[in-house]
Formats: C-alpha cells, sequence, structure tokens
C-alpha cells in the first residue's frame, strides 16, 4: 500500500535544549505500521456475506410486500361482504 516517505534526518532543523529538559533519544527509523493484506479469502468471505445480507433483505421486504398485498385483498373482501346486496346505481 502507501506508505510516507521521510527527509533524510540530516535535514530536520537541530533541536535547542536546555539543561531542565532534556531532548528524547532520537530514533533513526521512523515507526511503521505493517501493510493491511487483502487475501482472496477475505475478499470472498466479505463477497459472500454481502449477498447473505442482501439475499435476507430482498426476503424480508418480499414478505412485507406480500402481506401489504393479502390485506389490502382482505379489506375489498370485507367490504364487499359488509355492503352485501346494497349497491346504488
Amino acid at each position: 500500500m502507501l506508505r510516507p516517505t521521510y527527509p533524510p534526518t540530516d535535514t530536520y532543523p537541530a533541536a535547542t535544549t536546555t539543561a531542565a529538559t532534556p531532548a528524547p533519544a532520537a530514533s533513526t527509523t521512523p515507526a511503521t505500521r505493517p501493510a493491511l493484506r487483502i487475501t482472496p479469502a477475505a475478499v470472498a468471505t466479505g463477497g459472500a456475506a454481502v449477498l447473505v445480507v442482501g439475499a435476507v433483505l430482498v426476503s424480508m421486504l418480499l414478505a412485507v410486500a406480500v402481506t401489504a398485498g393479502s390485506l389490502a385483498l382482505l379489506a375489498v373482501v370485507l367490504r364487499s361482504l359488509r355492503d352485501g346486496g346494497r349497491h346504488r346505481h
């Protein structure tokens, strides 16, 4: 991945220290973190997780749509039964 580049150590400005506060020991190597490695197994696992979550969400949406359609049909049937033969023409 991307790693920062540091200027050579001799181009840093000279640190002025006083006797009361000693300067910390200078490190010759900058602190680096290991690069993040994405393995094919991690990509496959992430892809599978996305597919599973997507399938669950789509099935929940489908369940809500079927339920809404059933309730609408039930409301039409109940209204039809309530009105009976009293249709006004």
